[in-house]
């Protein structure tokens, strides 16, 4: 059970083309497998080092503020990940997932309660809470 195992549970959910990963910090290693794969991966956070150290590492990195998101920077994404969340950004990042209808995967730390209407997938002992585009 590795980090990257989100990677390649996200490879086998979502088709090939671009993906965002929301609040990404300083955690690159899902976005750089999913480069690896083939996917055009875009890297979020509201941190200025973060964006400017996802570029550095050869994503499309955006600065963004979750709680009230610039909707066309995610034209033409697949479906939007998260890896261990803030709590308060979950329901930000479902909304946004909901007005571009698309497809939202969480890797939450353990212990955080996710909300009941995301349906749990354990993949490679990786607890992965999803929801499906409408």
């Amino acid at each position: 059970m590795s980090i990257e195992d989100f990677a390649d549970f996200l490879a086998r959910e979502v088709p090939k083309g671009r993906i965002a990963e929301l609040g990404i910090g300083f955690q690159f290693k899902v976005a750089l497998r999913l480069k690896e794969l083939g996917y055009d991966v875009l890297a979020v956070d509201w941190n200025p080092a973060s964006v400017e150290r996802a570029a550095e590492l050869g994503l499309n990195a955006v600065r963004d503020d979750l709680f009230s998101p610039k909707v066309e920077l995610y034209e033409g994404v697949a479906a939007l990940y998260s890896v261990r969340p803030t709590p308060e950004i979950v329901r930000p990042i479902l909304r946004l997932g909901r007005k571009l209808h698309v497809s939202v995967y969480i890797l939450p730390l353990t212990g955080d309660t996710m909300p009941r209407t995301m349906r749990l997938t354990n993949f490679r002992g990786l607890a992965i809470y999803s929801t499906k585009g409408i």
